[in-house]
């Protein structure tokens, strides 16, 4: 889920070299968060990486690729809460993937410090395709790429349950908190 964040790193390096830069994810260093108010509490849980390779291209702004987040490996800490999730809401055996494919950027991204980008692209989740346009933070430095996010899921309006019920209100949006030091 939103792991769009990844995709923004090869951007930084991009225009160091001016030509296309090809940025491969690694799931041992990128994590994908959610977060779901609820009117008794606030869930918190992780997705995992699968796997994501982006290319970049800085002459045109256009980034290739897609990242791919296990939408089985979602986790929220209690196993009865994990299960209605994926049955009801993400139904995670039909649906086992969460895909970002990303198509533009805007804004440039400074091979040295911190750049704010706005990424643009198709976020599949449920079967079904979403535009979505994503911030992203950029850090570079001393060679290293990091890249962060935060975004918010309207996951009801994009066609899944809420898990609400009589004597729990849940939200019908999630927020997505992603990071990576995939380095290219």
């Amino acid at each position: 889920m939103r792991a769009r964040l990844f995709l923004i790193a090869l951007l930084t390096l991009a225009p160091a070299l001016g030509q296309e830069v090809v940025l491969k994810l690694d799931p041992a260093h990128t994590s994908v968060r959610f977060t779901l108010s609820a009117t008794l509490h606030t869930v918190h849980g992780t997705f995992q990486l699968k796997h994501g390779e982006v290319r970049y291209d800085p002459a045109t702004r256009r980034i290739t690729g897609e990242v791919v987040v296990d939408a089985t490996s979602g986790n929220s800490g209690e196993a009865s809460r994990d299960r209605r999730m994926h049955k009801d809401v993400l139904e995670s055996r039909r649906y086992p993937e969460i895909v970002f494919t990303p198509d533009r950027v805007d804004g440039a991204v400074a091979p040295q410090d911190v750049s704010e980008v706005q990424v643009h692209g198709t976020f599949r989740i449920h079967g079904a395709d979403h535009e979505i346009t994503i911030p992203v933070e950029v850090r570079i430095e001393h060679g290293q790429v990091s890249a962060k996010t935060h975004f918010t899921i309207p996951y009801v309006q994009w066609g899944m349950k809420n898990p609400s019920n009589f004597f729990l209100h849940v939200s019908d949006k999630v927020e997505i908190d992603a990071a990576t030091g995939a380095l290219p």
